[in-house]
């Protein structure tokens, strides 16, 4: 009987585990929505201004725009953005792999650092040499707390400072692309320098009458578009993550469903197989008294 209390205690905690997978699945999914709504409002117009901002970059000459200076590589800030919880699938080791293969193999001896936006990156980085350190961005490293887009300004606009300071020569941004709520891809952009659109043969180059000047539309509309994509960058992470916690609890449910299946199963083998013992040593009680 104590092999049958032992999988009778198995089942209640494989059913109130079930109980937790199942609450944190729903909660995702109202969360999800929200997120979801956010990047989809977002994306067209992000894309559109970054098009916009890469055509501009190809007008303007290297003394008008100090964001698409492009010089020799010795210093790369990779900025890592992941979430500040768990429980999630590989939402959180597939950035951190694609982070480490940029440290270790793409920017090996550029002196690579990483700026780690979310807990669990910065968890993975802050006792190695490439963990970045800097008061400003210190205070946003837990942005997903409340992420707003005036946390976001003070990142994007420390970012800027740190490459025209000539601190960095070239940042990129690693998050999980949103594709739908179960499926994401990481993604890896450059931040800076700004690249300049590629011309297709045919089309034209882009020659832009500038109102109001060249001067105020660089210090005006391109720290504005970097401050969109790398909001863009946190929202495409923000829906990511809530639909692979979605998608991870509907698995784990599941999964406990089948086990606590297979437990009751193997319960009440076991039993019949006590009953059926029982029973076997009564008659063998009356057998032994009848003789």
């Amino acid at each position: 009987m104590a092999n049958l209390k032992e999988i009778r205690n198995r089942i209640q905690s494989v059913g109130s585990t079930m109980q937790i997978t199942s609450a944190m699945k729903m909660v995702s999914a109202a969360k999800l929505k929200r997120a979801q709504d956010a990047i989809t409002q977002m994306r067209p117009y992000a894309l559109k201004l970054e098009e916009i901002l890469g055509n501009l970059s190809a007008t303007l000459d290297l003394s008008e725009n100090a964001y698409s200076d492009t010089r020799e590589v010795k210093n790369v800030l990779i900025v890592a953005v992941t979430s500040n919880r768990g429980l999630c699938g590989g939402f959180n080791n597939n950035v951190i792999k694609a982070v480490n293969q940029l440290v270790n193999v793409e920017y090996a001896g550029k002196n690579p650092k990483v700026l780690c936006l979310g807990k669990k990156v910065k968890d993975a980085y802050k006792r190695t040499p490439a963990y970045f350190v800097n008061d400003v961005l210190a205070e946003q490293e837990d942005i997903f707390v409340n992420l707003n887009f005036d946390r976001n300004a003070i990142i994007s606009e420390e970012l800027m400072h740190l490459f025209l300071e000539k601190k960095f020569d070239k940042i990129v941004v690693v998050y999980n692309h949103f594709i739908n709520a179960a499926s994401q891809e990481v993604k890896t952009e450059q931040y800076l320098p700004i690249v300049a659109s590629v011309q297709e043969e045919g089309k034209s180059s882009g020659d832009y009458i500038f109102e109001p000047s060249k001067e105020e539309i660089v210090l005006d509309l391109i720290p504005k578009s970097l401050k969109i994509k790398l909001f863009k960058s946190l929202l495409d992470s923000n829906a990511s993550e809530h639909g692979a916690r979605m998608t991870a609890m509907h698995k784990a449910t599941d999964n406990a469903k089948e086990l606590q299946k297979g437990l009751k199963l193997s319960y009440n083998k076991a039993r019949q197989a006590a009953i059926t013992n029982e029973i076997l040593e009564i008659v063998g009680g009356a057998e032994a008294l009848k003789s």
